[in-house]
C-alpha cells in the first residue's frame, strides 16, 4: 500500500523529477528552504517511496543524486503527486512542533486545537505526547495530561529553556541559525519557523553583537562548539524574556554557586544593555542566571587545562589509532593534528552517546560510499576497542573524517594564495575539506579552520579568500560557498573564484613568502613563536628533575604533600597547600592513572604556579588509584594559570607523550639524564615539525 508523503518529500521527489540530470543535495536544500542535513536526513524515506513505484536513487560521486527507474514507473509517480494530498508534517514534525508549542505558552493547550492545527486526529497526538515524555522527563520538566484541562509541561524555567537548547542542537544547523534572516511567512517549514522563533534567531546576531561588543578576551578564545552553545543559550534567555517567560528570584535556589561568579559583574552588565535595549524590567535571578551561562562557557573552553580529558580518554585514542594502523598499516600514529582532533571529538562522541543524545551527521551516507575501505576499518577497530557502549554509524562517519584528512595530509606543497575555511559541520568536516582542498589545488594555503564569527572580524589583509560550507552574514562577494565533499563543479568553480578573486602572481601577498607584508602570521610573529616554544622547552627539560619518595603510611593527600615539599625552594610555587588541594580535587572528577600501567599522571594549572614544571617521582611504597589499581611512579606537571600559547603547546605535547610506551618505561625504570635526553630529542622533534 502507498504510504502518505510529507509536503517536504513532495517537493524533494518533484525535484528530482523536474531534473533529469544530477542534482546535488545543497541544491535541494536551496530550492525547497531548508538545511543540507535536513535533505539526507528525508533521503532515506524518499526512497523508500519510490520503490514504491520500482524507482531508485542513485548517488554519484562530485555530481550529485538522480532519479532511475522505468518511464511507467516515473508516470505512475508524476500521476501520484498529482492525485495524492500530502501530510502536512512528519512525525518528527509533529513532535518539534508540539514540544515548541507546549513551552512557549504557560497555559495548557487542548489536545483537539493541537490536532486540528497539525490536521491530524486526537489520537496521533495523544500517540505523540507518550513517546515524547521521556524526552521531557530527561530536563527535569513534566509532561501534565488531564481530561477536561489539556496538556502542558511544567517545570523549572532554566530546564524549559535547557530542553529548548538542545531541541535546536539536535534538529538545526549552524546555518540555519546564523546563514538566513528570518523566512518570510508562508515560505520554508512552518515547523521550522516555530523552531527557530522558539530559540530567538531573530535576535541570535543582535546579541552576538553585544557580546563583542563587551570587549572581553575569554570571549574570542572560545572554541566554536562552545562559543555556539554559549550564543544559542544567550538566545534563547533574551526570547523567553520577550514573551514574559523569566526566572523569578524565588528560583535561586536552583544555582549550585550563587555567590561564586566569576563573571557576575560582566553578565550585570551584559544584561544591562539588554534591559536598555528591550526596555525589560528583569529581576536579578537573570543576571544569575546569565553569569552561570559565562561560567560555564570559561570553563568548558579547555584553557583551564593543557591535558586533553582525562588519561583515560588519551589511552582510549591511542588504542583507537593503533588498531586502525594495525588494520591500514598507514602511520597516523605520527600525525599530532590527528591526535588532538581525536582527543578533542571522541570526548565529546562519549558524551552524546551516554546521554543518549540523537546524532546527526548529514555526510554519513557520501561518507559511507566515497570512503568504504576507510569506514570498515574504523568500525572494526571500534569494535576490538569492546567499549561498554555502541557507537552507531553516525559517529563512525566522523571518526572517518579524522582519519581521512590524515591520509590526505601526505604531500603538502609550497602555497600561493591564503584561504580560510568556515564549517558548519564541526572540526572534522572542515579538516577534511581542507586535506581535500589542498590536494586538489596546490597553489591553496589553508591558514586554518576558524568560525563564522571569527571570519566575519578577520581583517581582510590577513587573507586572499574565505571558503565556506554555509551562508555567512557578510557580503556575498567576500566569500565562496561550497559543499564539505567538495565536488567536481565545485572545484572548477572554486579555481574560477580563485583566479578572479585572488592576488596576482607577482602580488606581495602571493609571489613568495619572502615577498609578503608583515601582516597576520608576519615573520617577525613566527619568530618570537619559535623563541617561546625553545623557551618553553628549554626551561622544562632544564627544571625536570627525579625523587624517590619515602611515603610508607601515608595516603594520597599527604603523599601529594610529600611531592610537593619536594619543589619547597625551587620558585615553581608559593602555595603548596592549595596546589594539594587542587590536585586531590583532580583525581576525584578523573582518572589520573595511565592504562594498562603502574605510572600515574597528576597535574594542575594555578595562579599559585609561577613557572612550568615537571617533576618524577618514584614511590617506596604504592599507592592505590582508580580503585584496586597500584600506581608506583607520579609524574607531576604543574603550570601558570596565565600560559602562552606556545607554553600550552608544549605541555599538551608531553602530556600526549606520555603514552608512548618507550617513555612510560623510562619513567619508571630509568634515571633522570636518560629520561631528561629522551624528552630533549622528542620536542626537539616536536619543534621542528612546527616550522
Amino acid at each position: 500500500m502507498l504510504r502518505k508523503i510529507t509536503a517536504r518529500q513532495r517537493q524533494m521527489i518533484q525535484l528530482l523529477l523536474d531534473n533529469r540530470e544530477e542534482i546535488t543535495a545543497a541544491e535541494i536544500a536551496g530550492n525547497i528552504g531548508v538545511s543540507v542535513r535536513t535533505v539526507h536526513r528525508e533521503m532515506e524515506d524518499t526512497e523508500h517511496i519510490l520503490q514504491d513505484f520500482g524507482l531508485t536513487l542513485s548517488r554519484k560521486s562530485g555530481k550529485g543524486i538522480q532519479m532511475n527507474g522505468p518511464e511507467t514507473g516515473l508516470g505512475q509517480l508524476r500521476h501520484f503527486l498529482r492525485a495524492e494530498k500530502p501530510a502536512e508534517y512528519s512525525g518528527e514534525e509533529r513532535k518539534i512542533f508540539e514540544l515548541c508549542s507546549l513551552i512557549e505558552t504557560e497555559e495548557p493547550l487542548k489536545l483537539f486545537a493541537l490536532a486540528h492545527t497539525l490536521k491530524v486526529t486526537v489520537a496521533t497526538v495523544s500517540n505523540d505526547l507518550d513517546e515524547l515524555e521521556p524526552w521531557v522527563r530527561k530536563f527535569g520538566l513534566q509532561l501534565v495530561r488531564r481530561r477536561g484541562y489539556g496538556v502542558e509541561i511544567t517545570g523549572a524555567e532554566a530546564d524549559k529553556r535547557r530542553a529548548l537548547c538542545r531541541l535546536a542542537a539536535e534538529h538545526l544547523d549552524q546555518s540555519d541559525l546564523v546563514g538566513r534572516g528570518p523566512q518570510p511567512e508562508g515560505e520554508g517549514s512552518p515547523v521550522f519557523r516555530k523552531l527557530l522563533a522558539a530559540v530567538g534567531q531573530s535576535r541570535l546576531l543582535n546579541v552576538e553583537n553585544l557580546l563583542w561588543d563587551m570587549e572581553w578576551n575569554w570571549t574570542a578564545e572560545l572554541p566554536e562548539s562552545v562559543y555556539m552553545e554559549l550564543l544559542l543559550g544567550l538566545s534563547v534567555a533574551v526570547r523567553r524574556w520577550e514573551i514574559g517567560m523569566v526566572i523569578h528570584d524565588s528560583e535561586e535556589k536552583a544555582y549550585p554557586r550563587i555567590s561564586d561568579h566569576q563573571n557576575i559583574s560582566g553578565a550585570e552588565q551584559f544584561v544591562k544593555q539588554l534591559k536598555n535595549e528591550m526596555n525589560l524590567s528583569l529581576p536579578t535571578s537573570e543576571t544569575l542566571y546569565i553569569a552561570e551561562w559565562f561560567d560555564r562557557a570559561q570553563e568548558s573552553s579547555g584553557h583551564d587545562d593543557f591535558v586533553h580529558g582525562d588519561i583515560g580518554l588519551m589511552g582510549l585514542v591511542y588504542r583507537l589509532t593503533e588498531q586502525v594502523v594495525k588494520r591500514t598499516g598507514f602511520p597516523f600514529q605520527s600525525d599530532r593534528i590527528l591526535r588532538e582532533g581525536l582527543l578533542e571529538h571522541v570526548e565529546q562522541a562519549l558524551r552524546r552517546i551516554r546521554e543518549g543524545t540523537r546524532i546527526r551527521n548529514p555526510l554519513l551516507g557520501p561518507i559511507r560510499k566515497d570512503y568504504q575501505y576507510l569506514f570498515r576499518m574504523i568500525r572494526d577497530a571500534v569494535e576490538e576497542l569492546k567499549l561498554d557502549l555502541a557507537v552507531p554509524d553516525e559517529e563512525i562517519a566522523f571518526l572517518v573524517m579524522h582519519f581521512g584528512a590524515s591520509t590526505e595530509r601526505l604531500s603538502q606543497l609550497r602555497r600561493n594564495v591564503r584561504a580560510i575555511l568556515v564549517c558548519a559541520s564541526g572540526l572534522s568536516s572542515s579538516r577534511l575539506l581542507g586535506e581535500r582542498l589542498r590536494k586538489e589545488m596546490p597553489q591553496l594555503e589553508i591558514l586554518g579552520n576558524v568560525s563564522w564569527y571569527e571570519a566575519a572580524r578577520m581583517p581582510e589583509e590577513d587573507y586572499d579568500l574565505i571558503i565556506s560550507t554555509i551562508d555567512l552574514p557578510m557580503e556575498k562577494d567576500q566569500y565562496i560557498r561550497i559543499s564539505p565533499l567538495l565536488t567536481a563543479e565545485e572545484t572548477d568553480k572554486l579555481l574560477r573564484y580563485i583566479q578572479n578573486k585572488a592576488p596576482a602572481e607577482d602580488g606581495s601577498a602571493s609571489a613568495g613568502e619572502e615577498d609578503q607584508p608583515v601582516t597576520g602570521e608576519s615573520v617577525i610573529g613566527r619568530l618570537r613563536s619559535y623563541k617561546g616554544l625553545l623557551d618553553e622547552i628549554d626551561g622544562l627539560v632544564e627544571r625536570f628533575r627525579y625523587y624517590s619518595l619515602s611515603n610508607e603510611g601515608m595516603d594520597l593527600e599527604n603523599t601529594i604533600g610529600a611531592m610537593l615539599d619536594k619543589l619547597r625552594g625551587s620558585g615553581v610555587t608559593d602555595d603548596p597547600k592549595t596546589l594539594q588541594n587542587r590536585l586531590l580535587e583532580r583525581e576525584k572528577m578523573a582518572s589520573q592513572v595511565i592504562p594498562d600501567t603502574r605510572l600515574a599522571l597528576f597535574h594542575t594549572r594555578s595562579s599559585h604556579v609561577l613557572m612550568s614544571s615537571l617533576t618524577l617521582y618514584r614511590l617506596q611504597s604504592p599507592l592505590i588509584l582508580d580503585g584496586n589499581t597500584e600506581v608506583t611512579t607520579i609524574l607531576l606537571m604543574l603550570a601558570p594559570k596565565v600560559l602562552s600559547k606556545e607554553s600550552l603547546e608544549v605541555l599538551s605535547e608531553i602530556s600526549a607523550m606520555l603514552l608512548d610506551t618507550d617513555l612510560m618505561r623510562l619513567l619508571e625504570e630509568r634515571p633522570e639524564q636518560e629520561i631528561r635526553t629522551y624528552l630533549s630529542a622528542e620536542l626537539l622533534r616536536f619543534f621542528e615539525n612546527k616550522r
